[in-house]
């Protein structure tokens, strides 16, 4: 897989490059974000998934992230010396699928590099083809297209797995901490609000016109439903 690294911290950069290219990816590194940025603007290569640290001189892990988004669905981890909930909170808003503070266990950035990939290469696996239509909502999983009332909705591979997974459990109640561990396969933590973000974040995206039905209800301390 070709894997994206920026860092400004080149210790933290060649540490990441050396540790996935000894997981036979290849890996796109730079210590700054605008050189970043212009490798993705070339889109001679694009990643399959992104390392991105946070506290850069601008722009910052953030706005590349926004960036990146505003083009491509791939995985994002993003990488931070940071420990407030505000700043993981926001870096999944911008984008992010997954979240990593320093300093880092080098098997658990591995082991997350690895879960991201799977998801993104199941997302865009074309060996089954279903089509979930919920009303003026649809998804398909062969090409992995979203559209709301025929208008097409950009969802990053995170957020229509999700969105799929209450698609399966239409009209039932769907617990944060079932579309955690089935999502993201690890065990899921009381403190843990990445559902929540994310939830957020395709609601937004739903934008569903005025006199129409609400396809994402919030039922907040208890789940989600369809």
């Amino acid at each position: 897989m070709n894997i994206l690294v920026v860092d400004d911290e080149r210790a933290i950069a060649d540490l990441v490059s050396l540790i996935l290219t000894n997981e036979d990816h290849t890996v796109y590194k730079f210590y700054s974000s605008v050189e970043a940025q212009k490798f993705i603007d070339s889109a001679e290569i694009i990643p399959d998934l992104a390392v991105i640290d946070v506290m850069m001189p601008p722009p910052d892990g953030f706005a590349l992230t926004g960036h990146i988004r505003e083009k491509y669905n791939y995985p994002i981890i993003m990488l931070t010396a940071k420990v407030e909930d505000i700043d993981k909170i926001t870096g999944l808003s911008v984008g992010a699928d997954d979240y990593m503070t320093k300093p880092f266990n080098p098997l658990e950035l591995v082991a997350r590099v690895k879960a991201q990939l799977r998801r993104y290469k199941q997302y865009n696996s074309t060996d089954t083809t279903a089509v979930y239509d919920a009303g003026g909502l649809m998804l398909n999983s062969e090409t992995h297209l979203c559209t709301l009332y025929d208008e097409e909705i950009s969802l990053t591979p995170t957020e229509f797995k999700i969105l799929w997974l209450l698609c399966e459990n239409k009209g039932k109640v769907v617990s944060s901490e079932e579309i955690f561990e089935k999502v993201w396969g690890e065990k899921y933590l009381d403190s843990n609000n990445t559902v929540m973000v994310h939830i957020r974040r395709i609601r937004e995206k739903l934008k569903e016109p005025a006199g129409k039905p609400k396809f994402i209800k919030t039922v907040w301390g208890v789940g989600y439903k369809i």
